[in-house]
């Protein structure tokens, strides 16, 4: 019990609000709202499942602070206090057993498929993707303070309804992660060139949410430790912009890396020395420099799956929090199984059929996990073994019927 026991410890943050255990269940979108992105009863019961297992942070999937920014269907959208009940119950719910839940505020910018009808971005550079996104206008000056505005405002209903903390998407290519790559951000205005400048965007949104909800609540970010492609995001400007974010007070900084282009938050297209493959974490060697440019408390996710690797990253100073998202939509009481000591590793097989055709797309990996949390949000439990084939049959049913 050792090792579940370190997980166990409890953590205060610098607004002084102290995280029942070290582990955080990361995002992961749950495509799953009502139409005109209310909360659905779906979501309430997937998180009553999840708030059932002891977890130390809950992070919601992306939760869309304009309803005329969405990147995909079934966002939740919060730009007002319309949904205030069902997200005060939404809170309610994950929170009866102790975990803290947390709202992930986002803005696709370009990476806004084409049901948007006026995408925005830093710049007008488009994704490769042309047939799915289509070519993104340059933001105007107002329409940049309108959207720092929109994420304070978001926070501060999540503040209203009873959640207790929130987390700024500023990786995977969103907006905040577009205005800080070069091959997103071509202006030359205050909101370009220079990285402070790239910086800008994300800390007048840290500083605008920070002066709506007050000294006391929490505020995080995701930030990419890299956008591992030539010439965008690197490693070096994402410790700078650390540095940064920490002076300003962040409480949380989540370590992630990846875009649409290049998703290396899923572990693609980024080797992985053997000794960094015996931590598991797909950004492990990341976080170890960021702890030395940084006291603020760090959150780790991506590839993390045995309970002695996990407590040993916190044992040795690397990291304060370890993220975990995809074993959560299977094993949704993870947390609680760990420090029962009923679980000691958590594996997932891979979801292939055997045809290299289709499992060389990984459309079948995102459905099985999806499928997965569609069943909990049906008040049914995950399964495990849930087939392959299964979920191939039920992703071209729902998209080709």
């Amino acid at each position: 019990m050792k090792f579940a026991n370190i997980l166990q410890q409890p953590f205060t943050l610098p607004c002084g609000v102290t995280i029942p255990n070290r582990i955080v269940k990361s995002a992961m979108s749950e495509n799953n709202a009502d139409k005109g992105g209310k909360p659905s009863e779906r979501i309430l019961k997937l998180y009553k499942t999840w708030g059932e297992g002891g977890t130390g942070i809950l992070i919601s999937g992306n939760v869309m602070m304009d309803s005329k920014a969405l990147n995909e269907a079934r966002n939740v959208v919060v730009e007002d206090e319309t949904y205030m009940r069902e997200l005060k119950e939404w809170a309610n719910v994950s929170q009866k057993k102790g975990s803290h839940l947390w709202m992930q505020i986002n803005h696709p910018g370009r990476q806004s498929p084409k049901f948007n009808k006026d995408v925005v971005s830093a710049s007008d550079v488009q994704l490769p993707m042309k047939s799915m996104f289509p070519k993104p206008r340059p933001m105007t000056e107002e329409e940049i303070w309108k959207a720092i505005d929109g994420f304070g405002n978001c926070a501060l209903i999540a503040k209203k309804a009873g959640w207790k903390g929130v987390q700024i998407h500023g990786a995977h290519g969103y907006l905040v992660s577009q205005f800080l790559s070069t091959l997103t951000n071509l202006r030359t205005d205050q909101w370009g060139g220079s990285l402070e400048n790239r910086a800008r965007f994300a800390i007048e949104i840290y500083r605008d949410i920070r002066k709506k909800v007050g000294p006391e609540f929490p505020i995080g970010i995701k930030i990419n430790s890299a956008d591992f492609q030539r010439g965008a995001f690197t490693e070096e400007e994402s410790l700078a912009v650390i540095e940064m974010l920490s002076f300003e007070g962040m409480d949380m900084i989540e370590v992630s890396g990846g875009t649409y282009e290049k998703a290396a938050m899923m572990g693609a297209g980024k080797k992985i020395k053997e000794s960094t493959q015996k931590r598991e974490a797909y950004f492990a060697d990341f976080i170890e420099k960021a702890r030395t440019k940084t006291k603020t408390p760090l959150l780790l996710t991506g590839g993390f799956r045995t309970l002695e690797v996990m407590a040993k990253a916190v044992e040795n100073n690397e990291l304060d929090f370890v993220g975990l998202a995809r074993p959560f939509a299977v094993f949704p009481h993870l947390s609680k199984d760990f420090f029962e000591g009923t679980k000691t590793e958590v594996r997932i097989p891979p979801v292939k059929t055997g045809i290299k055709f289709i499992d060389k797309m990984g459309f079948l990996d995102i459905s099985y996990f999806s499928q997965q949390m569609k069943m909990m949000g049906k008040g049914m439990m995950p399964d495990p073994k849930l087939g392959a084939w299964s979920v191939l049959f039920s992703f071209v049913r729902k998209n080709l019927f």
